[in-house]
């Protein structure tokens, strides 16, 4: 099975607000011209949960969590949530070499959004409110690295384009410097978890996805600390 093909649909949170799926690489969170089959659509159909409406995105090649609110009064809560920085977002990246970060650093670039390039590009111009993502070397392979990635805020391609930046582009991302892409499209960039208090009950809410089990990822993820 190819990553765009479809799966059972994995739901990682669930309560009355809320539910949490684990996305697949190369689906679209919601319609796009493509006409490819995407989230939004099949949380509703498949799951029965035809009000639902999405809280956040994540890029189509991505995998990883996404959140959809359940209730109409939850929403906008939910939205404020991730507009005010109150969720902690975790994502996992294989990008390309060795990224010596055994401790975390924390990479801060000025970005531009290029609309007609849809990319996110360094600017040499200082940045009162600059991009800022805190990184870790979580295990090293023969050619590659997975690294944690902990975004602050939300930029437009903040992560890809950072990375890239540091020197490190992510398997796959031939859009921001890799050697070469997917068949299928995908990078190797995962949204791994997010936290935060729930807007309705004030519960901490933690909601994990399991990484790809694809190659590398298991290998590399297997090579994780406990």
């Amino acid at each position: 099975m190819s990553n765009t093909e479809a799966a059972a649909l994995q739901v990682l949170h669930k309560d009355a607000w809320c539910i949490a799926v684990s996305k697949t690489a190369g689906v679209p969170v919601q319609p796009d011209p493509t006409g490819d089959p995407d989230l939004l659509g099949r949380v509703r159909s498949e799951l029965h949960e035809p009000a639902v409406q999405l809280v956040h995105r994540i890029d189509r090649p991505v995998s990883g969590v996404v959140l959809f609110a359940r209730d109409a009064d939850a929403l906008p809560q939910l939205h404020a949530l991730f507009r005010d920085r109150g969720v902690t977002k975790i994502y996992w990246a294989i990008v390309e070499g060795r990224a010596d970060a055994t401790e975390s650093i924390v990479l801060e670039h000025t970005l531009q959004h290029d609309a007609q390039a849809h990319k996110a590009r360094v600017s040499a111009i200082a940045s009162r409110l600059p991009s800022r993502t805190r990184v870790r070397a979580l295990a090293y392979g023969d050619n590659y690295t997975l690294v944690e990635a902990v975004p602050a805020g939300g930029a437009f391609h903040q992560i890809r384009a950072q990375l890239a930046a540091w020197g490190h582009p992510i398997k796959g991302d031939v859009k921001y410097g890799a050697r070469r892409g997917e068949k299928d499209r995908s990078i190797a960039l995962h949204a791994r978890s997010l936290r935060f208090k729930h807007p309705i009950t004030d519960a901490e809410v933690y909601i994990e996805a399991a990484a790809p089990s694809i190659t590398p990822w298991a290998a590399l993820v297997a090579a994780v600390p406990l």
